[in-house]
């Protein structure tokens, strides 16, 4: 009997440990698997906001992926999914196309811009290791602008639109970075603006208890930080945006972490989307094709009461613990086991030393919580590469500090 094609499409957090799992788990000639990512390395999307802010290296947020695979049990192909031909088995890549028993998609989110005119051609967004490096620069080269054109002072205001998860640390990041660009370009901090608009009547990730919420955005107005809640973003142009209520804020950089839709393949593969993502049964399969897994932002897992989950990195973690599971139990006949998601909290960080969130329903807030969130992070390096990975990003971590220490001195 030939061994079973596996395709994985995609190296975010459900992809990749969807491999991680079934390279430990399969038997020898029972399957052969295939990963494919456009980029050499896995990244972390909720380290993103520290490097695009600059207050820590993208090298932190990344890790090749031949560190992480056994290269005798997954075979690694870098390239970009053209088109998924579910009717034919079929994937269609830049130089190659694969066939498939069972396909695996985890190819990740896109911006969703609601339609708000111009955002798409003037705002940045934090989606990619290359978009946080660009990010950084055009914040730094704002600063030096500036200081070329001091009669434009909108060079040094900042609107990001979204006080969600990935907003929200943004800005905590940002608020603790503009002190150094500060002083290293010999610019008066009182010119510096950061502003906050959200649609919705409330920052910080939703869910969360108001007392947190109230605490989080009193830490932000602290370093700064200003909000215009219950104001939607009306246009993007090129100097500033427009909001709901006719004001137009000129701005030199325009961030937007306002939303995300899932990949437009699955759409164009014929998949049924709801805002790009996939409607999953019980095991995480396609609906209408039940030897296609889909995980991450690509899917729609429902909660007990009927809504969906939100899309996040715990869900797609456990997600590819799940399809692991399922996919050796269905090679070996084996009942399937349903994906029941286990809630265990979530903690954002407002910068330097500080963070809210809830462990279940314990609630943490300032350094305890941000102490939390760097062990969260650090279970989740060990997740994948074990101690050799923490070990290996903690060397990195500090031959940085040491170099940084040497510039400033």
């Amino acid at each position: 009997m030939k061994p079973a094609k596996v395709v994985i499409l995609g190296a975010g957090y459900g992809g990749v440990v969807t491999a991680i799992r079934l390279q430990k788990l399969i038997r020898s000639g029972e399957m052969t698997v295939t990963l494919v990512n456009k980029h050499d390395y896995h990244y972390m999307t909720t380290h993103l906001h520290m490097p695009a802010a600059g207050t820590d290296h993208h090298e932190n947020a990344r890790v090749a992926i031949r560190d992480l695979i056994d290269e005798r049990k997954i075979h690694f192909v870098k390239s970009t999914v053209q088109q998924i031909l579910p009717a034919d088995k079929k994937v269609v890549l830049t130089d190659d196309t694969l066939s498939y028993d069972y396909l695996v998609v985890g190819l990740g989110s896109e911006t969703e811009t609601f339609g708000i005119p111009g955002l798409r051609e003037h705002a940045m967004s934090i989606h990619s290791i290359n978009s946080v490096r660009f990010i950084r620069q055009h914040t730094q080269y704002m600063f030096a602008k500036y200081k070329m054109n001091p009669q434009h002072k909108e060079y040094l205001t900042f609107v990001i639109g979204g006080a969600g998860f990935t907003g929200t640390e943004f800005v905590g990041e940002l608020a603790d970075r503009i002190p150094v660009l500060c002083r290293t370009y010999d610019v008066d901090p009182a010119l510096v603006q950061i502003i906050n608009v959200e649609a919705s009547p409330t920052a910080l990730p939703p869910g969360l208890p108001n007392d947190l919420v109230e605490y989080g955005m009193e830490v932000m107005r602290r370093k700064g930080v200003q909000y215009k809640l219950s104001t939607a973003i009306q246009a993007c142009e090129a100097d500033g945006v427009r909001l709901g209520d006719g004001q137009f804020i000129r701005a030199g950089t325009i961030i937007w972490s306002g939303g995300v839709r899932g990949n437009a393949l699955l759409q164009q593969a014929g998949f049924d989307v709801q805002r790009g993502r996939v409607k999953v049964d019980d095991y995480l399969r396609s609906w209408q094709y039940p030897d296609v897994f889909i995980t991450g932002d690509c899917s729609i897992v429902m909660s007990p009461e009927g809504t969906p989950y939100p899309a996040n990195a715990q869900i797609a973690v456990q997600q590819g613990y799940n399809t692991a599971r399922n996919l050796l139990y269905t090679l070996r006949g084996k009942p399937l086991r349903p994906f029941a998601y286990d809630y265990k909290g979530t903690v954002a960080s407002l910068g330097r030393g500080e963070a809210v969130g809830t462990l279940k329903v314990k609630k943490v807030k300032g350094k305890f919580a941000a102490l939390i969130k760097k062990m969260i992070d650090a279970r989740y390096l060990f997740l994948i590469g074990g101690i050799p990975l923490i070990w290996k990003k903690m060397i990195f971590k500090q031959k940085m500090s040491t170099r940084n220490s040497h510039v400033r001195s």
